[in-house]
């Protein structure tokens, strides 16, 4: 055990003292240390609820025979962080959470972990980690909050956004906002459409990291306690069996995670924490993966922002288990894969049953033939970007216009929100990647203001930012290389024709190669928007959105 290096032995006995303060007994410094990761605290809505998850995890390990010892992991909530400076402090907390869990775990040998995260960054920082520890792990989230009820229709956070662009275009009453307000989140839980949170979760299902129904429970079902007690005792088992993250989270089970991700319609975000999970492991991630899945892969779901249905629903029609099944009739699954349960995915996954074609479409009457998210490349983005190709409208798949500039994302909202942005346009906003944020801004207040001004089917968004995965439209993000470092995007000039191909997948700029090789001879560099403190660390070592946005140590020169 790994925990005798710490409680085994003479040398140990000032160990055991510090175990003896904690209030640890003899015989529970003699049962493997579980540690349970918590991503609880009283600012995010998907993690208010941990607190129970996490007791339940403690009464699944000590009932398997393990002594549990929890610690925590912080969190952001992108909803209160966005559009403001708090969103340049989201995606940099991933390599935090992962950096800091491996310290945890490391310092203090446990031999195993459980982790509970739930909202965006916790996830996949707590996946990077648990590759890097490689103790057997098991994750179990907080789970989805409840679509809302506004006039009779479920709504989500994504709503939310749209109707403070509705009502600033005039269409939406100021009572009418204020009902939103008070009904688009009803409950705890990560937001309730396949947004970046929701995606990760299911994910982990995909992984074979977490138990079946991690990423679909509804975070107010008892159901949820349940599962997070398995998990616990099902980390004991895979202990005993020696079964290890990077047994379970092969480059086969991240091509699973790619394919299920399409067939889900997920968040652009997996396009940035897929390949930073795969680094973890060693894998070489090109985003173009995407595209080669996306040409086999079949859209089978339209959860909110692209359809009417919500996490709820998708828990009711067999969760992520039956989309699975309904790939595996095609082949389209590596189902050799092993899992957390200790079975294979096709063993985990040949019962599952589509309860409602509405919801999951049966692999033969798909939404689309290829899957949710598309890799765009040309003299714009020659590394390339990313769009959720099923979130956006059949008139806006192909699209060409002038590009208005932004240098940030607050100049491009103040435009659109007063009136300057009109049919046809291509708003581009730079210098928000992840150096030039730095930390890659989400964009969920530009685009919920395009859809909320009823541009929605004429505007486009382009940026080396990224998007939430409650934005819809025709938004292309981690445009790669981005502006701070000399790319393309940096180089387009107000009123340049930018053409948009989303099924052939490209993006192209209208300008000259003689014009774009004149324009970078006279380009410079800006001065960093940051100088002290972690963003300006993570700026130094940050890599481009098409790697993942990974950090690496700066090479000298």
């Amino acid at each position: 055990m790994r925990s005798d290096t710490v409680t085994k032995g003479k040398q140990q006995a000032p160990h055991r003292s510090l175990f003896n303060a904690l209030g640890l007994t003899q015989e529970e410094m003699e049962r493997p240390l579980v540690g349970i990761v918590s991503s609880y605290n009283e600012i995010v809505p998907g993690h208010m609820n941990l607190d129970k998850i996490v007791n339940a995890v403690k009464q699944g390990v000590s009932m398997a025979g393990g002594t549990p010892i929890v610690f925590p992991a912080i969190a952001v909530c992108d909803g209160i962080a966005m559009g403001h400076i708090g969103m340049k402090y989201s995606l940099v907390t991933r390599d935090l959470i992962a950096d800091s869990t491996e310290a945890m775990a490391m310092a203090h040998q446990f031999d195993a972990l459980v982790m509970v995260p739930n909202c965006d960054k916790n996830v996949p920082g707590l996946l990077m980690a648990a590759a890097r520890i490689n103790v057997p792990t098991v994750f179990v989230s907080g789970g989805p909050m409840l679509a809302g009820h506004v006039k009779g229709q479920k709504r989500s956070l994504s709503s939310m956004f749209e109707a403070v662009g509705a009502n600033a275009a005039g269409t939406m009453t100021d009572e009418d906002l204020c009902e939103f307000e008070n009904k688009v989140c009803p409950t705890c839980g990560s937001c309730s459409g396949m947004y970046t949170a929701n995606s990760m979760n299911c994910l982990t299902e995909v992984l074979g990291m977490g138990l079946r129904g991690n990423g679909t429970i509804p975070a107010v079902y008892s159901e949820r306690i349940r599962l997070a007690k398995h998990a616990g005792m099902k980390v004991m088992e895979m202990l005993e069996k020696n079964i290890r993250p990077r047994d379970i989270m092969t480059k086969e089970a991240i091509l699973n995670a790619l394919t299920v991700d399409m067939a889900l319609g997920c968040s652009t975000n997996s396009m940035l924490h897929l390949p930073a999970i795969a680094h973890e492991i060693g894998m070489d991630f090109e985003i173009d993966f995407a595209n080669g899945i996306s040409e086999k892969t079949p859209n089978l779901c339209h959860l909110a922002p692209a359809g009417p249905t919500y996490m709820e629903d998708l828990n009711e029609a067999g969760g992520v288990y039956a989309v699975m099944n309904e790939l595996n009739k095609k082949g389209l699954l590596h189902t050799e894969c092993m899992t957390v349960t200790g079975k294979t995915v096709g063993e985990n996954i040949k019962e599952a049953v589509n309860k409602n074609p509405e919801v999951i479409r049966p692999i033969d009457n798909p939404y689309t033939p290829t899957g949710g998210l598309a890799v765009l490349k040309g003299n714009l983005a020659p590394d390339g970007s990313v769009v959720k190709r099923s979130a956006v409208v059949d008139e806006m798949l192909v699209h060409e216009g002038p590009a208005r500039v932004f240098e940030c994302e607050e100049d491009a909202i103040a435009a659109i929100k007063g009136g300057k942005i009109v049919k046809g346009d291509v708003v581009v906003i730079r210098y928000e990647g992840p150096k030039g944020g730095p930390g890659m801004r989400e964009m969920l207040n530009p685009t919920s203001a395009i859809a909320g001004m009823g541009l929605g089917s004429s505007v486009a968004l382009i940026t080396d930012g990224r998007f939430s995965g409650a934005s819809r439209g025709a938004s292309i993000g981690h445009v790669s290389p981005e502006a701070a470092v000399g790319g393309p995007i940096a180089l387009v000039e107000e009123g340049d024709i930018i053409k948009i191909d989303i099924p052939n997948l490209k993006l192209e700029l209208d300008v000259s190669d003689e014009e774009l090789a004149k324009r970078k001879a006279a380009w410079t560099p800006r001065e960093p928007k940051v100088t002290t403190g972690y963003l300006a660390r993570y700026a130094s070592m940050v890599t481009s959105g098409n790697r993942g946005a990974i950090l690496e140590v700066p090479k000298q020169s």
